[in-house]
């Protein structure tokens, strides 16, 4: 019962604290396979939003713009006279018993209940066949939308899959377009749809808050990976159509410069171009007492802006690719494995995921046995022993560079060289990931062929005391260094 504003807010306090009992409950326990991880974390994220819900109401209390919770601590603490206190006392008794009186059930009612039922209730996520309840991505609307569009080409789909992230490669004249923008936008709308429905506790928001602020930062440099030639190519068209504004004290006198001038000049500068030789150059004009930073955005031209929102939104879909990249990697593999199968076969092995998809429900509350301890697989059963020994999953690699991450079997261990883990590390030592530093997981010795690699650069390097060579008189042949010591000793 909330009668009142200060029960409100204790039965809002009980609320976040059997809230944040359950989520600690339900991230305890140990699930069954791959789909209850995903159900458990669904289940966890929906009782994160409870919580952000319920601490909004309380923060709409605790700011009383209504002044109902003043009010009610006001009527509760001050007594004019010491005899006011029992009367009062028993008037809000009466309150209570007619309230229960008129609401049998009320007596009844817990929320503990609702609460628990959280814990059984099985998500609701959908996802695509071709996702296979998010062991991949389906990429095949993008794909159709690349390969019909003018920055596009043709490729086969398991090409796409392993080359949509790099950018880089379309022609910049291509990338500043609207049709652009928009295959970008709806790239990164679906990577946010898939990361939610397989990672519901990744706060994406904060990802994109810090990449933002990155990104401003880089965008002013002219650093922005795949836009960094745009702050050069912007200095050397200011330098080829320079207008002082220092030597022109009115408008006029911007005006005899000519129209093709004062475009060149506001182009320049990111400023519109067009209109009449009188708005140009009162446009123009402008910068004269106002810094460009400062100036009103109506006087800009769309084209910087476009270029802008289109870096963004490749840093944001780059971003949540490395977050996906294993699925980016297994989804590859899966679209060139389907290259190599008949119709029958992958119709079969469809059939075959079904069967095992519908069998996964009834066994799931069955303990599985697993003496061996082996790995679980994509469906949450143990993997074959026979392909455990042939991927070498018994083998543990240690990589002091990844924070002693442990990687099992050779495959992964020589994958990670090339993933985010240990290019962090050797980012953190000041240390390029060259193929030089391959099979090298100690910080001591990653160190200690970098020097040799230093020392060994600077050898190679030209240097004039020792071989740069003079030629005396009677033909005798020194270099540098003696020929100076000889000369200065007065011996040549």
């Amino acid at each position: 019962m909330a009668s009142s504003v200060l029960e409100a807010t204790r039965a809002a306090h009980e609320d976040l604290e059997r809230l944040e009992r359950l989520a600690v409950r339900e991230l305890q326990r140990d699930p069954a396979n791959a789909r209850d991880r995903l159900f458990q974390s669904h289940r966890v994220r929906h009782m994160l939003d409870l919580v952000v819900s319920t601490s909004d109401k309380l923060v709409e209390i605790y700011e009383d713009k209504d002044g109902a919770r003043k009010d009610e601590i006001s009527t509760h603490l001050t007594a004019p006279v010491q005899s006011d206190i029992f009367p009062k006392y028993y008037e809000r008794l009466k309150e209570i018993r007619d309230y229960h009186r008129r609401n049998h059930s009320a007596r009844f009612v817990s929320e503990t209940d609702d609460y628990e039922e959280l814990l059984k209730e099985e998500p609701a996520i959908e996802f695509t066949g071709e996702e296979a309840f998010g062991r991949y991505l389906d990429l095949h609307e993008l794909y159709n939308e690349f390969i019909n569009s003018k920055f596009g080409s043709l490729m086969e789909y398991s090409a796409y899959v392993g080359t949509f992230a790099q950018t880089e490669k379309i022609a910049h004249n291509l990338k500043a377009t609207r049709p652009y923008k928009e295959y970008l936008e709806h790239i990164l709308e679906y990577l946010m749809s898939f990361l939610y429905r397989t990672e519901p506790l990744q706060d994406i928001e904060k990802i994109f808050t810090k990449l933002e602020s990155e990104f401003e930062e880089q965008w002013i440099n002219g650093e922005v990976p795949g836009w960094e030639n745009k702050g050069t190519e912007k200095e050397s068209v200011l330098q080829e159509s320079a207008v002082d504004l220092d030597y022109y004290s009115t408008v006029e006198e911007l005006v005899e410069l000519g129209p093709e001038k004062l475009k060149e000049a506001l182009t320049a500068r990111g400023l519109k171009g067009g209109g009449t030789v009188q708005q140009r150059a009162e446009r123009l004009f402008l910068l004269k007492h106002t810094p460009l930073e400062k100036l009103d955005r109506k006087h800009f031209a769309k084209g910087d802006d476009l270029k802008k929102e289109i870096a963004l939104i490749e840093m944001k879909m780059k971003r949540l690719c490395e977050i996906l990249d294993e699925v980016i990697v297994r989804t590859k593999e899966n679209a060139e494995k389907k290259l190599t199968l008949t119709y029958e076969e992958m119709e079969a092995e469809r059939e075959e995921e079904e069967v095992q998809a519908d069998s996964e429900s009834d066994d799931e509350d069955q303990q599985i046995y697993n003496p061996l301890k082996l790995p679980m697989g994509w469906d949450g059963k143990p993997i074959p022993y026979w392909l455990y020994k042939l991927h070498g999953l018994g083998q543990e690699f240690k990589c002091e560079i990844c924070g002693n991450h442990s990687y099992w079997g050779r495959r992964a261990y020589e994958r990670h060289f090339k993933e985010w883990r240990h290019q962090h590390g050797m980012r953190c030592l000041g240390i390029p990931n060259t193929k030089n530093f391959n099979e090298i997981t100690s910080i001591k010795e990653a160190t200690a062929l970098w020097e040799r690699i230093q020392a060994k650069q600077g050898q190679n390097k030209w240097r004039p005391d020792l071989e740069e060579e003079y030629e005396d008189k009677d033909g005798n042949i020194y270099n540098k260094k003696t020929y100076t010591d000889l000369q200065r000793q007065g011996l040549i």
